[in-house]
Order: structure tokens, then sequence, then C-alpha cells
């Protein structure tokens, strides 16, 4: 059967794109290569629970009938309504450093507040470059690319608050190492500090059963576990897929969400297309990204005592945002208790740490045939004294650690083990209050296990530094979307897909499309 597009991806940008094609009548296939739709926001059972990834908040988030904001374009494109999402706002979120705290919500002059409180002399700074954020459009696919770090110091002169400012804004949305591209900050700026967080009480596989029930609606096809093999040309177009099955898909469209590398591979091997950046390079093997993330999840018994719901922490007053010369860097990164959102019933509580992490050390371990699961702190042995140092700086005695019960030579298991400690250990008490005792259930993943689900090179949840604004591959009918389109976040993702949709399928304008 011959299609009018072929997706590849059922993460957001894939779903979205795929709604916006079948509501014309196209004949549209969305191809998943796991077998559970929602790429790096999806969902999964655990041991009886079923437990989010990606997801800690939905950025972009204004009341019903705010106009002329990213979350009411996209309801609009998609013909969904607002309360359809079941959003529920944040209590607040932190950004925690050793010498300075700044709390926000989704009131921006509470953010405002903050800031001249820590940072009195600061002030009028930040109101300039608060000034310069909203008059700057971000729309503009063809804008030239502006190191963010060098339009903030124009106006904050104080580089402690330049990096709590940059903190939030870089674990959820950045490709590049110590700086953003200017008009990715200003999507994250005003998507997180000036809109704000939210969550549904389902969480995200709530937003997926909406895009996905909608997308069924409108006709639209659904394939799980058909992962693309190749990308077919004929004389510099398009022309369909090839599955890994050695089925062949023809299409007139072919809109890729697997990213700017990858979708590079599958078109000619190693060898590659050569698909245009923003500096015109072709993305080679340095265009791979280099950030890559764990994430702990420990389900508890009880909550932590903070009504934060998010929390954004270093140990070090420079920030660094980089790929770590060790497995993980564990003294900075992000701290989600999700039911902390004002949720009308309550949910487990549990604790989310990701943190940053080096790609090439993780895939070099090896792993057993056993399971890989971590052990729970109840189930530590304690062995003498091990030091660990608490937020006043004394020396803790006699703490638990881990000892897995695995064969000497899966040194995977073993690192996820003692990572997970350290990430627990680098946050309590100095941001969090000591919840181990309430721990009844731990998860973990790690980059291997991003590539081993997403297919990203590299285990980028980001994608790579280069993007492709326009989506232009220099090939006819192939388009990018998605996070290497750079659009951030899921209202980004899903609106990537709707403006590529809408820009090379159906040929509208995308002019006034808004990005999250």
């Amino acid at each position: 059967m011959e299609y009018d597009a072929v997706i590849i991806g059922a993460g957001m940008s894939g779903l979205a794109a795929g709604i916006r094609l079948a509501m014309f009548d196209k004949r549209v296939v969305v191809l998943e290569r796991h077998y559970v739709w929602g790429g790096l926001n999806s969902f999964y059972q655990f041991k009886g629970r079923q437990l989010d990834v990606g997801l800690h908040a939905m950025t972009n988030y204004v009341p019903r009938g705010a106009k002329g904001k990213p979350l009411t374009r996209l309801l609009k494109q998609l013909r969904l309504r607002h309360e359809q999402l079941d959003l529920h706002e944040q209590s607040f979120s932190l950004i925690s450093f050793p010498s300075a705290k700044l709390r926000f919500d989704n009131d921006f002059e509470n953010l405002r507040g903050e800031v001249r409180r820590a940072f009195p002399r600061e002030i009028d700074g930040f109101d300039a470059l608060t000034r310069e954020i909203v008059a700057f459009n971000e729309l503009d696919l063809d804008a030239p690319q502006i190191s963010a770090r060098e339009v903030v110091r124009r106006h904050i002169r104080e580089s402690l608050l330049e990096d709590m400012l940059f903190c939030p804004l870089m674990f959820y949305g950045s490709a590049r190492e110590h700086d953003m591209d200017w008009d990715q900050f200003v999507v994250m700026f005003k998507s997180i500090y000036m809109e704000g967080f939210a969550r549904p009480q389902a969480g995200v596989r709530h937003v997926l059963s909406l895009l996905t029930n909608r997308y069924r609606e409108l006709g639209g096809e659904l394939r799980l576990r058909a992962g693309v093999k190749r990308i077919l040309t004929r004389e510099n177009e398009a022309v369909g897929v090839e599955l890994q099955s050695g089925e062949i898909i023809e299409a007139d469209h072919v809109l890729s969400s697997a990213g700017l590398v990858e979708t590079n591979k599958l078109v000619n091997g190693e060898r590659g297309i050569g698909v245009p950046s923003m500096s015109g390079h072709r993305p080679e093997a340095d265009a791979t990204g280099k950030l890559s993330f764990t994430e702990t999840i420990s389900v508890l018994d009880a909550p932590p005592k903070t009504d934060a719901t998010i929390i954004f922490f270093s140990n070090r007053d420079r920030f660094e945002y980089r790929c770590p010369d060790k497995l993980c860097d564990v003294d900075s990164g992000v701290i989600c208790m999700p039911q902390n959102f004002k949720l009308p019933k309550p949910i487990d509580p549990l604790v989310r740490i990701t943190n940053i992490a080096n790609y090439a050390k993780w895939t070099a371990l090896e792993r057993g045939d056993g399971s890989s699961e971590v052990l729970i702190p109840s189930e530590w042995k304690v062995s003498g004294i091990r030091s660990q140092v608490s937020g006043n700086g004394k020396a803790i005695p006699e703490t638990r650690y881990p000892i897995p019960d695995t064969s000497k030579t899966d040194t995977y298991t073993q690192a996820k083990q003692n990572f997970y400690e350290h990430s627990v250990a680098a946050v309590t008490p100095a941001h969090l209050p000591d919840f181990r005792s309430n721990v009844q259930l731990v998860d973990m993943f790690t980059p291997r296990t991003i590539t081993h689900f997403t297919g990203h090179e590299g285990g980028a949840v980001y994608g790579s530094p280069r993007k492709s604004r326009t989506g232009e591959t220099g090939i006819k009918g192939l388009t990018i979307m998605g996070t290497d389109q750079g659009f951030l976040g899921i209202i980004g993702a899903a609106l990537s897909g709707i403006s590529m949709a809408n820009r090379w399928v159906l040929k509208e304008s995308t002019a006034s499309e808004p990005i999250a």
C-alpha cells in the first residue's frame, strides 16, 4: 500500500504529525520500533507498578483561554480541548546551589521577586534580559546561531545567577555542553519560567492515550515493533522505507523523528546523506550528541518532607553541564516528586533523580545474564564505617551500602547499584530530606537503556547539537522533526510534528506556528 506520508517514531512529534495529516484525510502510517508508543516520554510496568519515563512535567502551562501561547496553539491545531489534557499545576520548584536558592512557580513575578531577594544588584539586568527574551522572535527559522551565554552576560554580571538561570533550561533541553543556542534558551525560558509546569493526574500515559486515540479516530495507522531499516530514495527523493522485517512501504513523504544523525544513517548507511545543519556542515561523528543521563526512580511508602515539585540542583556554585569523565556526575541534576503537583487524588510517592552520564563508559561495562535490578536500601548490608558527607560537612558513620548478588563479571549491574547509592547521597540532606528508610522499590535507566529503546546514537536524549530548524535534509520528501528540528519538551515536540506536517506535506505557511 502506498501512503501520503510515513512517519518514523511514535513519540510526541510523530503522533502529533500523524493527527494533523489524518485530519486532512491523508493516508498516513506511524512506525515505532518499540512495543509501546511515546518515544522518550513513555511508560512501563515494573513489579506491578506503572512508571513514567521521561516526563517530569509538561512545560508551557497556561490556563484555558490564554491567547497566542504554544499550548493554546497546539490544542487548536489538533482540535483538542484544554480540559482533555487534565493538567494540574506545580506547587513550586527550586533551583538549589550551595550559596543561593531560587524558588519559582507558574507566576513569573514570583521568580523576579526571588532574583531581587537573592541578587538585589542584578534585578535591573534580569529585567533587561527578560525584555530581550520577550522581544526575540524564536519562530524565525532562519535566525543565525548565537551563544546564549554571550547574550545573558550582557545583562547578568554575577556568574552564580547566570548558572542558576541556565541550570533548569539546560537539564530540560540543551544538546550543547556548557552553553545553549540563544533561540533555544528563549524557548526554554518562556516554557519554564514565564509559563510553567503542570502534569496530568495519570502522568504521561494520559497524554499518550489522548493522542493515540485521536490519531486512530481519524483513521491513522500505528504500527509497533516496526523498526525502519533504511529510507528509500530515488534520484534524490524519498520514496518510502524498508522495515527491519524486509517489508517495503512506499510513500510520497517521509517525516523522521529518529534524529539528525540517525536519519542520516537510515538513508545511506554509515556514509550518510549530508543532512544540512544550521552551520552548513555534514552531520558526521561530531554531530552525535554528548549529553546522556541516568535516572533513578525510588518508590516510597511515605513522601519526603518537602512540598517542592522539582528541584534543579548543583553541589558546586560553578555549574557544569557537560559529559562527565566518569560514569555519572552526581553533583548536579534534577529531583522530581510528582506527588507534589496539585493533583485531585493522591498518587504513590516517589523520588526521581536525573544525572548527566557518560555513554561510552556505561556501554563499555559487561552485563551478566541475570537480573540488573537495583537493591533497595533496606537490602543493603552494613559493614564498618563508610564515610559520607552530610549537608553540614560532617561525616555520617556506618552508612548502609549495596553489595549486589551478581557475578563478578556483571560490572554493569554493580555500577548501577553503586551510582544509585551515590546519587541519593549527593542530594540528601543538602537538597532533600533523607528518604532512604522509606524506599520500597527502585528502578534505574542508563544511557545504554536509552539507546536500546529509542535508537538514539550516544544515548543522546536531546539529540544532536546541530539542528535542522526548517526540517530540510537535502532530499526531497524527507523531513526532520522533533528534537533535532529544534523544538523542545513535550509541547515543543508535538508542535514540531505539526509544523513540519503543515510546511512540507500540507504546504501551509508556518510563519505563525509557535514553538514550545
